[in-house]
C-alpha cells in the first residue's frame, strides 16, 4: 500500500500551470517539521514536494497562500530523467489526492 498524509506550511504560493493535455497542475513545497529532535535539541524540517492536479490545483491556487497550514493525503512516485550530458536524475514527490486547509497566518494582515 502506498499512502501517505502530511500536515505542513505551503513555502510558497501556490501557481496553476496548464498541461499540454489542458489539464491543471501546481507543485507545493511542504514544510513539514520532524516528530524528534536532533543531537543539538532542533526539531528539523523536511521539504517535501506535492503535485496537485486539476479542481485539487484550483482550489489549491484559490485558498491557498504561503505559509498556510495544510494537509495533503495521496501517495508517493519516484520519476526519473536523464541530463543533458546523460546523468539520470530521480525526484521523489507526493502526488496529492486530496488537501484540507487547516489554518491560515498572515502577518501582513494584523
Amino acid at each position: 500500500m502506498n499512502h501517505v498524509i502530511l500536515v505542513g506550511r505551503l513555502t510558497g504560493n501556490p501557481e496553476i500551470v496548464k498541461t499540454e493535455k489542458d489539464t491543471s497542475k501546481t507543485v507545493v513545497t511542504l514544510a513539514v517539521p520532524r516528530t524528534y529532535r536532533n543531537q543539538e535539541g532542533i526539531y528539523e524540517t523536511d521539504f517535501i514536494r506535492c503535485v496537485l492536479w486539476n479542481g485539487i490545483a484550483d482550489r489549491a491556487c484559490e485558498y491557498c497562500k504561503k505559509g498556510d497550514i495544510v494537509c495533503i493525503r495521496g501517495r508517493l512516485q519516484v520519476r526519473n530523467y536523464e541530463t543533458s550530458e546523460g546523468e539520470k536524475k530521480f525526484i521523489t514527490e507526493v502526488n496529492a489526492e486530496t488537501i484540507a486547509f487547516v489554518s491560515s497566518y498572515h502577518p501582513e494582515k494584523e
